[in-house]
């Protein structure tokens, strides 16, 4: 098994490996690798002087384990704020769209801060098997680390892995980061998987800063909703403190 989430095979075009394999269904993405590899492809549209603030996905169907094509579009251009777009496309199928705003980075150190604290540090944290309760690749190819007090609908953790984002090629800080955050909905959820689907349908991520380290930190709540609609709410961090935050929207479905 190629230890990378992803092989680039064109300019623009890139075969899934086996680490990617679904926790709902093993012959689909799961979609974590998949944001990753997303901001890894925008990284090389992001001019110098401007950063990733914010990144929100609209995942539109089934992600086929399978050879997947990513253009990305500028959408809004300036010289301090702009406006990238990417659509992800297999078997001639959009699946995912992404857009992504770029904001001028500037020192703003004499002000910043933030009332969110941090979160116990992964050395102190507990081994989590994960894949007790979730199967696919991708799950089996990441290490957790949890804090004590998991309960339904609320858990923080720490998520790191060995697996490179694409073969060959260094990711940068914020895409390897990524590419774990849509772990956030299978940390501390609600009803056993085996009885109930609760798959989001997009993702968006605001960040204040640019995460570093190899560490991916989620403090999640997870709420249901009376009409089949859930949301998955989750302060990021790194080992230095707080990132920012990500959003997923749920549909929630009994299996039995």
């Amino acid at each position: 098994m190629a230890e990378s989430y992803f092989e680039r095979v064109g300019e623009s075009s890139f075969k899934p490996t086996a680490h990617v394999g679904g926790a709902w269904r093993t012959d689909e993405q799961h979609f974590s690798p998949l944001g990753g590899l997303i901001v890894h492809v925008l990284d090389r549209h992001v001019p110098d002087g401007l950063v990733v603030a914010r990144i929100s996905y609209d995942i539109l169907g089934k992600i086929d384990l399978d050879e997947c094509e990513i253009t990305v579009e500028r959408v809004r251009p300036g010289r301090t704020i702009e406006l990238l777009e990417a659509v992800v496309t297999i078997g001639g199928r959009a699946v995912v769209r992404a857009r992504a705003w770029l904001l001028g980075a500037q020192d703003t150190g004499a002000v910043a801060g933030t009332s969110i604290g941090r979160l116990t540090p992964p050395e102190k944290a507990e081994a989590w098997p994960i894949a007790e309760l979730w199967t696919g690749g991708y799950i089996a190819s990441i290490e957790v680390r949890r804090t004590p007090g998991a309960e339904p609908g609320r858990s923080t953790a720490w998520l790191t892995t060995g697996v490179e984002l694409v073969a060959g090629e260094p990711s940068s800080p914020l895409a390897s980061f990524v590419a774990l955050v849509d772990t956030a909905n299978g940390i501390a959820v609600r009803q056993d998987p085996t009885e109930w689907m609760f798959p989001n349908v997009d993702l968006t991520i605001h960040v204040h800063r640019q995460p570093e380290g190899h560490w991916t930190g989620l403090d999640t709540t997870v709420t249901f909703g009376p009409t089949g609609q859930g949301l998955t709410s989750t302060v990021l961090h790194d080992v230095n403190g707080p990132v920012g935050t990500a959003q997923q929207i749920l549909t929630i479905r009994p299996l039995t």
